[in-house]
């Protein structure tokens, strides 16, 4: 089937996209694997987006993002894109539904976060499992929390917690001598949040269950060089900080990436394939951040741009 645009991937950026482009009269496909929103499906309350003085559930500001495309005429079909080829001035997207073509693609198929290897982990996400601070860190003022993770996006998450909650303790999985435990480059970032008085660490140890009923109620961490169990029980929340991986396998080889797999385009959106557009978490700037409102702004912008490149039919410099 033949679209003006088709956009790969029903989060922030991508319906934010799909906005746009209906209202420009684009006739625009949004393909998502499953149901549209992204990350923010499995986010409970939204405080930091605009236009919301008072807390919204993720699943919710999704949905009225979904209506809001449709309005617009934006057709939503529930598909996995499994490649990307150019073929002169069509972009055909291969799925397990069939095959859609269009001049313009816009990607924004998102970054998932590497997820805790601990039992129970996944069942706790959004009832005391976090994988983002500035997300979810209101919900934990003066609590006592836990950080997994000892890299540079562990220690700015820690350091936007210590601002709210009671205490952050981080667990990292080597002992404290070993050169890799702190895996953070940034040293003022690393020695900012260890002068803090509510920060410490735990050395050695991974979370090996997460323990609760309706909400976490305590994790249990083994020592990694004895093997011993022990319990927390003062913890009301474990936010997670140990990478984010990027959904490109698909495309691999079909657009420029960095090592980790996020897409490189130009400050508009724009890849090496004219056409073609990386918005949201999987772009290699926005991926840094993994906001919402950044995500939308990404959208918004390839949707003008894809609309001035189907009027000029190359890319303006």
């Amino acid at each position: 089937m033949s679209y003006d645009v088709i956009i790969i991937g029903g989060g922030p950026a991508g319906l934010t996209a799909a906005i746009y482009a209906g209202r420009a009269k684009l006739k625009t496909l949004v393909l998502d694997k499953k149901t549209p929103g992204g990350q923010l499906n499995d986010t409970t309350e939204v405080e930091n987006f605009p236009g919301f003085p008072e807390p919204i559930l993720g699943p919710e500001l999704m949905q009225r993002m979904v209506q809001q495309a449709q309005r617009f005429g934006a057709e939503i079909t529930l598909a996995e894109a499994t490649d990307l080829v150019v073929s002169g001035a069509k972009r055909i997207v291969k799925t397990d539904q069939g095959l859609y073509e269009a001049p313009v693609v816009i990607i924004s198929t998102g970054a998932e976060p590497v997820k805790l290897p601990a039992k129970n982990a996944d069942r706790f996400v959004g009832r005391g499992v976090s994988y983002c601070a500035t997300c979810d860190g209101y919900f934990f003022r003066d609590k006592d929390i836990l950080v997994v993770g000892a890299g540079d996006s562990a220690f700015t998450e820690a350091l936007f917690l210590l601002k709210l909650v009671k205490s952050v303790r981080m667990v990292v999985r080597h002992p404290p001598d070993d050169p890799k435990a702190i895996r953070a480059k940034d040293q003022l970032l690393v020695e900012k949040v260890k002068a803090h008085p509510k920060f410490s660490f735990i050395w050695n140890v991974v979370v090996e269950e997460i323990v609760g009923e309706r909400r976490l109620e305590g994790v249990v961490l083994k020592d990694l060089a004895t093997g011993k169990l022990s319990e927390l029980r003062d913890v009301a929340g474990v936010f997670v900080s140990i990478g984010h991986r990027p959904n490109t396998e698909f495309l691999q080889g079909r657009l420029e990436m960095d090592e980790k797999g996020y897409i490189l385009t130009d400050e508009r959106t724009r890849t090496k394939i004219p056409g073609v557009f990386a918005v949201g978490d999987v772009r290699k700037f926005s991926g840094e951040y993994a906001q919402a409102v950044i995500a939308a702004a990404d959208g918004c912008i390839a949707a003008l741009e894809a609309r001035k490149y189907l009027e000029d039919g190359r890319w303006i410099e």
